[in-house]
């Protein structure tokens, strides 16, 4: 096996000085260096399919893919392929995990007969598409078919939608099923999607600049080993929950979308990796997306923020009773002040939830007086919201808000990905950014480039977060999805998962706690997530109280960037460990975390510029740290270019260095 796929790479290699080959029914096209290869051609029943190969091994069989218009043909043969060789891009990405990079790839457009087109990209680290209308084949799209026939069984990593009754409606946060494709649950699950096909070979399936069109979701076929493309159909009525004034949907269409005029449709990405470093920084679903639409972004601040509730306003040892009420955010203001930390946030209950009224506070909530405070303590103040009721008060929320100071909203409960949903995420993003105003996505889809097209966008959740450790069964196991989703969520966009908690508990003594939550697995561990996550805007989710009690870790913690100038990941296996290195400046930060296995790390310090000493502080899970989740140990030391560190992870534990010149 191993000898033929030397031999298919040189022949690949050679081929690639073409990039591509075509006759009227069928094209192959090749990536730059020739490692991947996709080959397009007709089915017999009228679609057009294309299939995948990486270094001579298949990963997709010969895949349906169609655009369906209401009055449209049902002929979608090749009419014809043009290419474009050695696209090279450069790109500019404030805020993001690497601010400047490039690609490359090859790429063909194949056009059909109904007058539609589907253009092909090719890139050493993956595959894309996207369908083109001509604006001619009508206004309504009745479905996309996308069935991507698997080759071989691998392993499937597959994050299920946690509503039984309407599977396309809910948070796009949950736990990975893992198992062979074969034995696939047909649960409807959201992007991404890894598939594992042994020795290092991965591809993870996303979608990048979706723009007033559904999301995609897969549905597994165990017996055909397939992926269906599954979009949610436009709304046709909706109604409120009571208790926040949350639109939900009560009806939909036949169809998934209306459209008007020549348009391009999202990309589909298939991102390919060899080994498991690659995935956390590739960068297809950002460079993908629609360049920005914001020309000036000096005034967007990402940073830290002190919040509220997840330690639900637990305050210890304050002369006030702690909750939504001006005392209380008055000594969060002190706390972010005393600390480096920028912002705090409000969350619900500033306004009445049910009354979809953001325009109007609490009594116990003076909103310009808590703007001065902050402003004169160097703290900037962000506001909670349900997506909606933003949407509905729009204009004059964003003016109101800033005009008093408000930095940012953060914004909630979407909870779909339907079409009227991601018109509404556009409306607020671009409406915002004209008022300077910063957005936090909670309850929102998995990212699909926004932050690039607008760069406010500064988080999204998407993600099994540390909310779930509020009232998750034990059954839950945190610390190995902390060491997962960095390679399969975070490919497509930055994450919220609201780390920081100081009260830590082994797996044995771990319960969901409401009012006093609790991380699993150790200090360490939760410290390392500050440096291991992409999150421009991340959260202090911890009491304060809990974090003046830890001075030391808060100190360290509060020492860590939210952006970077490089990220790479030194080491790491999914679902097992994870090393990641980071650059700000003339200062590194590395984080490392394990699962609930122990394990230990040797830390090679050869990316530090030679004949230079750097001061390190390394924050490491303590001695007692497998029974004492809480137990860390603060080691300070020089190393250079040549020394090398050995770490004891416990289970569920890591470690955090600062390196310092």
């Amino acid at each position: 096996m191993k000898q033929e796929l030397i031999i298919t790479s040189a022949i690949a290699a050679l081929l690639a000085t073409s990039a591509v080959s075509a006759t009227a029914k069928n094209a192959t096209l090749l990536s730059p260096s020739g490692n991947i290869s996709v080959a397009v051609e007709d089915a017999p029943d009228g679609n057009l399919t294309f299939s995948i190969s990486a270094n001579g091994e298949k990963l997709l069989l010969p895949s349906q893919i169609a655009m369906d218009f209401e009055g449209g043909k049902k002929a979608r043969k090749i009419k014809s392929t043009s290419i474009k060789k050695d696209i090279k891009e450069s790109f500019d990405a404030p805020f993001y995990r690497n601010p400047h990079f490039t690609t490359q790839c090859n790429e063909l457009t194949v056009r059909l007969t109904d007058g539609n087109s589907v253009t092909f990209r090719a890139y050493d680290d993956g595959v894309a598409y996207r369908f083109s209308t001509d604006g001619k084949t009508g206004n309504v799209v009745t479905d996309e078919k996308a069935l991507y026939n698997v080759a071989g069984n691998p392993t499937i990593y597959l994050p299920h939608s946690t509503n039984e009754k309407a599977p396309e409606a809910m948070a796009f946060q949950n736990f990975y099923t893992v198992t062979p494709i074969s034995s696939a649950s047909p649960l409807l699950a959201f992007l991404p999607t890894t598939l594992d096909y042994g020795d290092g070979l991965k591809m993870t399936i996303l979608e990048s600049d979706l723009e007033s069109y559904p999301g995609m979701f897969v549905e597994a076929d165990s017996t055909s080993r397939s992926l269906k493309g599954v979009f949610a159909k436009y709304p046709s009525s909706t109604d409120f929950y009571p208790w926040r004034k949350q639109e939900y949907v009560t009806g939909r269409e036949n169809y998934i979308a209306k459209i008007s005029g020549k348009r391009n449709f999202p990309w589909r990405i298939f991102a390919v990796t060899t080994d498991d470093r690659q995935m956390p920084v590739n960068n297809l679903v950002y460079a993908l997306a629609s360049p920005s639409r914001v020309a000036d972004t000096s005034w967007i601040k990402p940073g830290m923020a002190a919040w509220e509730w997840w330690n639900d306003w637990g305050l210890r040892g304050v002369p006030f009773k702690a909750g939504i009420n001006n005392e209380t955010y008055r000594y969060f203001i002190d706390f972010a002040a005393d600390n480096g930390i920028e912002y705090v946030v409000l969350d619900e209950g500033w306004y009445v939830p049910k009354s979809g009224d953001m325009l109007t506070t609490i009594p116990e909530i003076d909103l310009p007086a808590l703007v001065k405070y902050a402003d004169k303590k160097g703290v900037g103040l962000w506001l909670w919201t349900v997506f909606n009721v933003l949407d509905t008060q729009l204009e004059e929320a964003c003016k109101k808000y800033s005009d008093l100071g408000i930095k940012g909203f953060k914004v909630d409960f979407l909870d779909r990905d339907d079409q009227t949903a991601v018109d509404m995420t556009y409306r607020i993003a671009d409406a915002t950014a004209r008022h300077n105003l910063m957005l936090d996505l909670h309850g929102f889809y998995k990212p699909t480039g926004l932050n690039r097209t607008y760069p406010n966008v500064v988080n999204f959740e998407s993600v099994f977060g540390m909310e779930e450790m509020k009232w998750s069964p034990t059954s839950v196991d945190m610390p190995e999805y902390d060491v997962t989703f960095p390679y399969i969520r975070m490919m497509c966009g930055p994450v919220d998962f609201t780390p920081g908690a100081m009260r830590n508990a082994s797996k044995k003594d771990w319960k969901a706690v409401y009012y006093n939550p609790e991380s699993q697995g150790t200090r360490a561990h939760q410290v390392a997530n500050y440096i291991v996550q992409d999150s421009p805007f991340t959260m202090l989710a911890d009491s304060p109280s809990n974090y003046l009690d830890n001075q030391e870790c808060t100190d360290f913690i509060t020492a860590i960037p939210t952006v970077f100038d490089e990220t790479s990941i030194m080491d790491g296996k999914m679902g097992e460990y994870i090393v990641t290195l980071r650059k700000k400046d003339n200062s590194w930060f590395i984080g490392g975390q394990t699962d609930w296995n122990p394990r230990d790390y040797t830390v090679d310090f050869a990316f530090l510029p030679s004949g230079k000493d750097f001061k390190v502080t390394i924050l490491k899970d303590g001695v007692n740290a497998t029974k004492q989740a809480q137990d860390y140990e603060l080691e300070t030391l020089t190393v250079n270019s040549g020394t090398k560190k050995t770490i004891h992870m416990a289970p569920g534990g890591g470690f955090a260095i600062r390196l310092i010149p």
